[in-house]
């Protein structure tokens, strides 16, 4: 999904909940200037910012990035690349191989942190818990007041209701996947 969708879908959501720009950057603990200018496609908002948002409307980012696409009868066991959902910013690819929907009980991803690329300045909070392996490269997790820096190879369990934040600190990308449940993120 790219910017233009971004900001035409928290539009289209922000006028369903009968939400001014206003309303939303009060409920979500962001600036009017940053609501209008991810509307209009000014920027590329951080995973945590993208996150606060949704939240007004009590979504998960892979529900607000899935919620146009029709639900299927089928059940998928193979998942072609060009299938995965886009939910990252201009610094950070997620790509979400599950669906999102509410009978799944598990969310995959596949990340990958440009050079000095971050989920955000603010930390990120949702239900559940996550479990990650770094592939390639190097992230540093934010987590309960304290830094972790994880190298290829290493593994992370977290308690995702706990502030926490990745940050590629490096001039190489970082690859990883992670897990989380319920699908909440």
């Amino acid at each position: 999904m790219d910017n233009q969708e971004i900001g035409k879908n928290i539009v289209q959501l922000r006028k369903e909940h009968g939400l001014s720009q206003r309303e939303l950057a009060e409920r979500a603990g962001i600036t009017h200037s940053a609501i209008s200018s991810i509307e209009n496609a000014k920027v590329s908002p951080s995973v945590s910012s993208l996150q606060k948002i949704v939240n007004v409307f009590s979504l998960s980012l892979s529900e607000f990035f899935t919620f146009e696409k029709p639900a299927s009868d089928e059940v998928k066991v193979v998942v072609t690349p060009d299938e995965l959902v886009e939910m990252g910013s201009e610094s950070v690819s997620m790509k979400l191989v599950t669906n999102g929907s509410k009978e799944q009980v598990i969310g995959f991803l596949i990340e990958e942190y440009a050079p000095h690329g971050t989920t955000g300045a603010a930390e990120i909070k949702h239900e559940g818990e996550e479990i990650g392996t770094i592939l390639e490269g190097e992230i540093t997790l934010e987590y309960k007041d304290q830094s972790y820096v994880l190298k290829q190879g290493e593994s992370y369990v977290i308690d995702t209701t706990q502030p926490h934040k990745f940050t590629n600190h490096t001039d190489k990308a970082c690859r990883m996947i992670s897990a989380h449940t319920p699908t909440t993120f």
